[in-house]
């Protein structure tokens, strides 16, 4: 039984112990944890006290370093800054010039378009007006003469136009032009062929009625070579070479009709017809109007040699006359000197006698004249240059 209540009682001492051991240790965490707290408190404040000093310096360090940098950046960016500005300005000043040239290249083009359609029109109006015969020929003439006025050929002196000719069986031809070729010879110009076919041609989009006009128009030309070769205008006019020149009044007209059929050239000159376009028949004229030059340059080379030997004729009848008055000067002069010397001889040596008695004067004898042009006495020296 003792041993028993010596147990239990060692029993709740152990537990005693223990268990007071426990609440020391409990009461020593609360009291740790309650230091620590403080003391972690105490240095967060002072740590944030510090870092709040240490920041401030540094951000006033910093402040004034990035005050200094900021002004290094601005005078650095300064010129760029101002070169911005006046690239601003220009720009702008450009982008104003260039709405302006847009305006005034959209004004340009609006007028383009408007012309290009009075063209449409007019052209439209021309060809209609072409329809006509009367109209055609009036046209084709004007062309003629122009191209007549460019080559230098003046109508009143060098080409007759609407030029009738009566042939021997009573028929009236009437070529367009007539030029006037050195040596009274004559060129006979025509362009009355026909051109509705190629108008015609022109109108239409669809290709092969295009080819087919073209081809009419091809036909028509080579009608009109046969049509001239017989008129034969070398015979009616009997000093013209024994060919005529067919004026075409557009390069078109010939290049359209030679695509279509090149036989045409081939006929026309064996048919002594010579297709003429306006640029060949400018160098024709020109031709002809050097040849006129020429012929003028020789008829003046002419009257300058008659001139020449009509003056060389009367430099002749001058000379024989001039001769003929030195002759007579000379026969003068020799007739002077013996007069000179035969009143010397005979006159004045008794005069100068009779002058030592009743005079103080001298009595001068008369100078001799070595065939001079005066009657003047010339001293030596001077003789050589008078001396005939």
């Amino acid at each position: 039984m003792e041993w028993i209540v010596f147990i239990c009682c060692f029993g709740a001492a152990i537990f005693w112990y223990f268990f007071s051991k426990k609440n020391m240790q409990e009461e020593m965490r609360e009291q740790f944890q309650s230091l620590s707290f403080d003391v972690l408190q105490k240095s967060q404040e002072s740590f944030l006290s510090l870092a709040k000093e240490v920041l401030g310096h540094q951000q006033a360090g910093s402040e004034k370093e990035l005050e200094g940098q900021k002004k290094e950046i601005e005078q650095l960016i300064s010129p760029l800054k101002d070169l911005l500005f006046r690239f601003d300005a220009q720009h702008r000043e450009i982008e104003q010039k260039r709405e302006g040239a847009y305006g005034s290249l959209q004004k340009q083009i609006e007028h383009l378009l408007q012309s290009e359609k009075d063209l449409r029109s007019e052209a439209a109006n021309l060809a209609s007006a072409l329809k006509s015969p009367n109209v055609r020929g009036a046209w084709g003439q004007l062309h003629l003469r122009r191209v007549v006025e460019l080559s230098g050929m003046l109508h009143r002196c060098d080409f007759f136009e609407e030029v009738h000719i009566k042939t021997d069986e009573g028929q009236i031809y009437r070529p367009d032009l007539v030029v006037q070729l050195p040596g009274k010879r004559e060129i006979v110009v025509d362009a009355k062929v026909s051109l509705d076919a190629y108008l015609q041609a022109t109108k239409t989009t669809n290709n092969e009625v295009k080819q087919q006009k073209l081809a009419e128009h091809a036909q028509q030309i080579k009608r009109h070579i046969k049509n001239l070769h017989s008129k034969a205008y070398w015979k009616q006019f009997k000093t013209s070479p024994e060919y005529v020149i067919l004026f075409l009044p557009a390069e078109a007209f010939f290049s359209a009709a030679l695509d279509s059929d090149p036989s045409i050239l081939e006929l026309g000159m064996g048919q002594n017809v010579v297709i003429a376009t306006p640029t060949t028949l400018i160098a024709i004229l020109k031709a002809v109007a050097f040849g006129w030059r020429q012929d003028t340059i020789s008829q003046d080379a002419q009257k300058i040699a008659q001139l020449g030997a009509e003056l060389y004729e009367r430099m002749l009848g001058m000379n024989n006359d001039w001769n003929k008055v030195g002759e007579s000067l000379t026969k003068s002069i020799d007739a002077y000197n013996k007069a000179t010397r035969s009143l010397e001889k005979r006159v004045l040596s008794s005069a100068r006698k009779l002058g030592e008695v009743s005079s103080e004067k001298p009595l001068v004898s008369p100078p001799q004249v070595d065939r001079v042009a005066t009657g003047t006495s010339v001293s030596p020296e001077d003789r050589s240059l008078t001396h005939f």
